[in-house]
């Protein structure tokens, strides 16, 4: 009978078992190496009726002594009942049931995003049951997966895992604190502005096939994200008014969007499907989820370097900016809730300030009568040079 915890060695991640506290350092005697003792995880040790039962409580020393008074109690009168506290599940199959009950449910694009996070996530800890995750591992993946993708790729695959811990403490599949809390996400630079010149924009379109053609020149002049393109119905479609009704949107919210003549004549261009409802469709008229092979074809064609579908919403609202429109304008057309996400295209407006104080100028003359207006004499241009 007896408290006992565990620690992985961070080197070749064997098991060491250990009551003593004090212990500070340990000698891995399967690869010899030193290595301190951290993130200790709490079992408890006892015997009913000639048996031998362990039983992991969490990473609290004092409540796996708490555990083990109550379980004495339970043995001494009877009532400990032969049943795993602790439903140990392994890693992929509860990966499996999380994709299966949450994210289809719950995200629309989990086919895209939660189900290839999930594959890198198995691939790592396949074979591992949930109890055995720590924190450390999930450190070792991180140092893995960074000498691969990008920081921000990185930061995706632990939201991911954060959460299905978290829906495994949920579902009582889990017992204890959820590992990833308190590993550090990466830094992210989200400020990537990578738009197309008039001249790219040319190029690009004069290489797409027909029906690529069609769904750059709606995301060019519309900022509407691929998704959105993808999915867009006829009925959505109102030709006389010049307006897009989009109803899956990524923030959720329902919005008619105005479209110009470009954008008309690209759809009504397009070939109506017989039996399918979609805009944009595959051979047999279903949904197309995606049309990475034809983009990237069409830029090598044009010779476009580090370009992505989504830098066309960046086109779009930059190219809106420098012909003048203000930033709560293209706000709105994008679809931001807040206008700090439509402030990194500020910069590309350096006289929006200047047209702002002259439109003022104008409006405080049009009050003033002529006799009250200041004029400018010529010496007084010429004290100002430097």
């Amino acid at each position: 009978m007896s408290v006992y915890y565990r620690v992985n060695c961070p080197n070749c991640e064997n098991r060491f078992e250990s009551s003593n506290d004090d212990l500070k350092t340990n000698n891995c005697f399967q690869c010899g190496k030193e290595y301190p003792i951290k993130a200790k995880n709490y079992y408890i040790d006892f015997c009913d009726k000639g048996k031998r039962k362990r039983e992991h409580v969490g990473s609290s020393k004092s409540l796996a002594e708490t555990v083990l008074k109550k379980r004495l109690v339970e043995v001494a009168e009877g009532r400990y009942l032969d049943i795993k506290k602790e439903n140990r599940i392994k890693f992929e199959v509860f990966a499996d049931e999380y994709l299966q009950l949450h994210c289809k449910t719950n995200n629309k694009c989990w086919l895209t995003n939660d189900s290839l996070l999930l594959i890198v996530l198995k691939r790592h800890f396949s074979g591992k049951y949930l109890d055995e995750i720590t924190p450390h591992l999930i450190e070792k993946f991180k140092s893995d997966r960074i000498a691969e993708v990008t920081p921000a790729t990185v930061n995706r695959h632990l939201a991911c895992l954060n959460s299905l811990f978290n829906k495994a403490i949920s579902w009582n599949k889990f017992k204890g604190t959820n590992p990833v809390k308190g590993v550090k996400l990466f830094k992210e630079n989200n400020q990537r502005l990578r738009f197309l010149e008039r001249e790219e924009i040319n190029k690009l379109l004069s290489v797409c096939n027909k029906n690529l053609r069609s769904i750059v020149t709606v995301a060019l002049n519309t900022g509407m994200r691929r998704g959105e393109i993808l999915g867009l119905k006829w009925r959505d479609l109102d030709v006389k008014r010049s307006v897009i009704y989009l109803h899956n949107t990524k923030n959720g919210e329902k919005r008619e969007l105005p479209i110009n003549e470009q954008v008309k004549t690209a759809l009504i261009r397009v070939r109506k499907h017989p039996q399918s409802e979609y805009i944009f469709y595959k051979e047999d008229g279903s949904h197309m989820g995606d049309i990475k092979k034809s983009f990237l074809t069409a830029l090598r064609k044009s010779g476009i370097k580090d370009f992505h579908f989504h830098d066309l919403r960046h086109t779009f609202a930059s190219q809106l900016i420098m012909s003048g429109a203000d930033l709560n304008t293209v706000r709105e057309l994008l679809g931001h809730k807040s206008i700090q996400m439509t402030l990194r295209y500020s910069h590309l407006s350096p006289n929006h300030k200047q047209r702002a104080v002259d439109v003022l100028g104008r409006r405080i003359a049009t009050v003033l009568p002529p006799e009250q207006l200041p004029t400018i004499k010529p010496q007084m241009l010429e004290a100002v040079k430097i």
